[in-house]
């Protein structure tokens, strides 16, 4: 799953969050007990928080269990957590378990464990790895999950998480209020402060542990690409390999957002000039007046959302995250352009259907918690924003991507994470090198639309890496296995830690 926008709140700067200290790669005798546990594999029935993750987990092969991890690491003899694990075994003699994150924040790493093994089925890779997928803390099946909304509240489009972009005016009351929700949901706010990378960081070593391996194999994909970096800089000495697909910039704070949308906005760009070659297209004939063609379809959604269904809104953010949602890969833009010239004849289901496959929400509602996991990790990983930066974000960020532009102005804009009940554990900027670490190989695509091709070529500079860099128009594709090239380069790396050359590039 890719990235979802970097919607909570960002660091105002780059020196604004420090690096936390480096935990020791022999773990403390307090955590002994999790560390030495006996991780029981057994069926996936009742792991999956879907219905296609329950159809999809009853594959004979693939084995599940729970892993105990503590809720808070400051007190590991208080609460533990469960984190839920899928694992699909070799298809022959294995080296050892490949750890999974799909991205997100929020993604679910048992559905990407299966997902991965379908598109790598002939791959070197699940040949010779058991591919261990695991939900973060907080994230699907694992336990406490993050819940702020009901199926209701999906159906009626009452589920905004994200108040610096989200077109309208937000107070204090509407912040105090989303936060209240997602506790009493979540089971407490005890809860709402106990899924933050750096946690979820911990808990891969104690299940590198519980699995029996001495060193850590690890694919991460967007956001997974923090984890692992993550991962890399607290336990370098515990790393035998580690791939990194798409990944987030080590070095930026809130410019991340900003180099995020300037990559939609060229991603839009590109979408509309391949549409102005077609016939009928809803975005005109001349690139150069796309941006203005697209708010003529989007902006009367302010004032007159569209119905479907029984009684079901479209609404003007509705259309924007869902062509966000499609400007991830080329293959779908056309689907995007046909979406927008049904929304002009009142039908919205099209655009509906990206970004639901996007976010894992059924129609009826119900889904994964996706977008509730993605807001509460943001606002254990990121420093606060003021309302008066807040503000500046919104207008920087309309800068960069007009096409998102309500025309409404920037007042009212919200950090969503203003009240959350604990502090975050910044994790923005890493060190400039993470020592002691063997080579890790990261990709990156020269027109990714959410994590720029120079994010990968800074973490890869940071964690003094391989780089492969792959011309294309998508995000990720390390674990797709759509291109011959890039799937070489990882099995060569993987098994045999051979790292492409300093020239080597792939093509998709």
């Amino acid at each position: 799953m890719p990235l979802l926008l970097l919607a909570g709140a960002c660091s105002p700067s780059t020196s604004d969050a420090s690096p936390q200290s480096k935990v020791s790669t022999k773990p403390p005798s307090e955590l002994d007990r999790f560390y030495e546990q006996d991780l029981r594999f057994g069926s996936c029935k009742g792991y999956g928080t879907t219905p296609a993750d329950e159809k999809a987990f009853a594959d004979p092969r693939f084995r599940c269990a729970r892993l105990d991890v503590p809720l808070d690491y400051s007190a590991p003899e208080g609460e533990a957590a469960q984190i839920a694990v899928l694992r699909v075994p070799a298809r022959g003699k294995p080296k050892g378990p490949l750890l999974l994150n799909s991205g997100g924040p929020g993604g679910t790493g048992q559905n990407f464990a299966a997902q991965t093994d379908a598109a790598l089925a002939k791959s070197p890779v699940t040949e010779r790895f058991d591919l261990v997928g695991f939900d973060p803390r907080g994230v699907g099946a694992s336990k406490p999950a993050i819940s702020c909304f009901s199926k209701g509240d999906y159906l009626a489009g009452n589920v905004r998480t994200e108040l610096v972009l989200t077109a309208g005016r937000f107070s204090e009351d509407d912040t105090k209020k989303l936060v209240g929700k997602c506790a009493r949901g979540s089971g407490g706010e005890q809860n709402l402060g106990s899924v933050s990378t750096r946690d979820t960081v911990r808990d891969m070593d104690i299940l590198r542990s519980a699995l029996g391996g001495k060193k850590m194999n690890f694919l991460g994909q967007s956001y997974g690409t923090r984890i692992g970096a993550l991962y890399a800089e607290q336990f370098p000495g515990n790393v035998r390999s580690m791939v990194l697909d798409g990944a987030v910039d080590p070095h930026l704070g809130s410019e991340r957002r900003l180099s995020q949308y300037s990559g939609f906005q060229r991603s839009f760009d590109k979408m509309a000039a391949a549409c102005a070659l077609g016939e009928d297209c809803p975005l005109g004939t001349d690139p150069k007046r796309a941006t203005k063609e697209f708010q003529k379809i989007a902006r009367p959604l302010l004032d007159k959302p569209l119905t479907y269904g029984q009684g079901k809104r479209f609404t003007y953010n509705d259309l924007i995250d869902s062509v966000i949602s499609g400007l991830y890969y080329q293959a779908v833009w056309p689907k995007i352009t046909k979406g927008l010239a049904e929304v002009r004849s009142g039908k919205p289901e099209q655009l509906l259907a990206i970004s639901q496959a996007f976010s894992g929400r059924a129609p009826d509602g119900s889904g994964s918690n996706f977008d509730e996991a993605n807001y509460a990790i943001t606002c254990m990983d990121e420093a606060r924003m003021t309302p008066e930066q807040a503000v500046e974000m919104r207008h920087r960020t309309y800068e960069a991507a007009p096409f998102v532009d309500p025309g409404t102005g920037t007042e009212g804009a919200r950090d969503a994470c203003e009240f959350w009940p604990a502090d975050p554990k910044a994790t923005y900027p890493f060190p400039d090198r993470v020592e002691g670490l063997p080579p890790t190989l990261t990709i990156s695509i020269t027109g990714d639309p959410s994590t720029p091709h120079q994010a990968g070529v800074n973490l890869a500079e940071t964690l003094n890496g391989s780089l492969l860099t792959v011309k294309g128009e998508q995000h990720t594709v390390a674990a797709s296995g759509v291109n011959a090239c890039v799937n070489k380069a990882v099995a060569d790396y993987l098994i045999h830690l051979r790292t492409p050359s300093e020239s080597a590039g792939c093509t998709l």
